[in-house]
């Protein structure tokens, strides 16, 4: 996603375009490897020294809430961050942490009457498992 286009995206989802907003974003366009906010933070605080941890937080919220970001929640780890491009799922390492992308495919919705009078707004499976760098060392053991 160039720069016209992450403008764009911003003002379609009703957000201003702040210097700070677009570098968090740019950051998470360029960077398909899940970072944490402090990742993002320390990145984008080295090319804007003006950048604070509370904004970049701030604005990772709000790109969240706008759902131009996406939060993968790994349990007893920091959230990780991933700009939503290509629909995708998401596998979670256990030993690592590690967070890698899974191919897309459909997931049965549930049957209306099972959701009460609650709203879907989206679905997606997180795998959870070794990566490739830890199953050869658990096997091992």
């Amino acid at each position: 996603m160039d720069a016209k286009a992450i403008k764009k995206a911003l003002g379609e989802s009703g957000l201003r375009c702040t210097p700070q907003r677009y570098a968090v974003m740019a950051f998470l366009m360029a960077h398909n490897s899940h970072p944490t906010a402090a990742e993002i933070f320390e990145a984008v605080n080295q090319m804007d020294p003006r950048s604070s941890r509370a904004t970049t937080y701030n604005n990772l919220r709000d790109l969240v809430q706008a759902g131009l970001v996406r939060e993968v929640a790994a349990e007893g780890r920091a959230a990780r961050f991933d700009a939503k491009g290509m629909r995708h799922h998401h596998f979670i390492c256990d030993r690592c942490g590690s967070v890698e992308d899974v191919e897309w495919y459909d997931v049965p919705r549930p049957a209306l009457r099972a959701l009460g009078k609650r709203v879907l707004r989206e679905c997606e499976l997180i795998f959870r498992g070794l990566c490739a760098k830890c199953a050869p060392r658990y096997a091992s053991r």
